[in-house]
């Protein structure tokens, strides 16, 4: 790891003595916020693992979320290839937008039409309004309305449509059906209150698990 003075030698400000700062949530990659830091605010921001930036409109410094609650703690931090803006990746305690919006980029302006956007956030996201605000006729409602047994065995009803594809080697079968699994699934995390910042987290323990494992074996 470069050193703090090390790091700067390696940044580009502009003469306003800024650098532009993209935040990104680590878990779902979705854009948070644009903002700005000088080399006092990186600073800050390296030092205390929270991120901390320079309001161009207030000419001060400010850590995000010291009057909202909403902090970011930094993940990673990385510069583009010139050196001249950064990338922080963060781990975010709230809604990184002033307005209370999860992201500041929330005001659309061009979609291709021939796209459909879609992210396994924003699906666990629906699937926890389906039950914190109930729709009549919706199927995710119904489930939630049924309970965590009648959940449950849907997963299981799911694994076996998995299994029976998977045995016949019917890749599209399968494929469906590991859909039909993957949503029941989110909806069994959204009943017992997993994330997917929880999911990420234990995929990655047993990642750090098996590569020790496999250093170890390798000694």
């Amino acid at each position: 790891m470069p050193t703090y003075d090390e790091l700067l030698k390696s940044l580009v400000f502009d003469r306003d003595g800024l650098i532009p700062a993209i935040v990104q949530d680590y878990v779902t990659h979705e854009v948070l916020t644009l903002a700005y830091m000088n080399r006092e605010s990186l600073k800050i921001t390296l030092k205390e693992g929270r991120t901390c930036f320079y309001s161009r409109s207030r000419q001060c410094l400010w850590r995000k979320g010291e009057t909202s609650g909403n902090t970011q703690r930094v993940v990673a931090l990385s510069a583009d290839c010139d050196g001249d803006a950064l990338l922080v990746q963060v781990k975010k305690a709230g809604p990184a937008c002033h307005t209370g919006e999860e992201s500041c980029f929330f005001r659309e302006i061009y979609e291709d039409e021939d796209v459909r956007p879609f992210s396994l956030s924003a699906l666990l996201a629906l699937i926890a309004g389906r039950k914190t605000s109930p729709q009549q006729g919706s199927y995710t409602t119904y489930l939630f309305e049924k309970g965590r047994e009648k959940i449950l065995k849907k997963v299981g009803e799911e694994c076996t449509e998995v299994l029976i594809g998977g045995a016949k080697g019917d890749r599209e079968e399968t494929l469906y059906e590991l859909g039909d699994l993957t949503y029941h699934a989110m909806v069994l995390m959204v009943e017992m209150g997993i994330t997917l910042e929880d999911l990420v987290r234990e995929l990655a323990r047993r990642h750090v698990v098996d590569k020790k494992v496999k250093q170890e074996r390798m000694q």
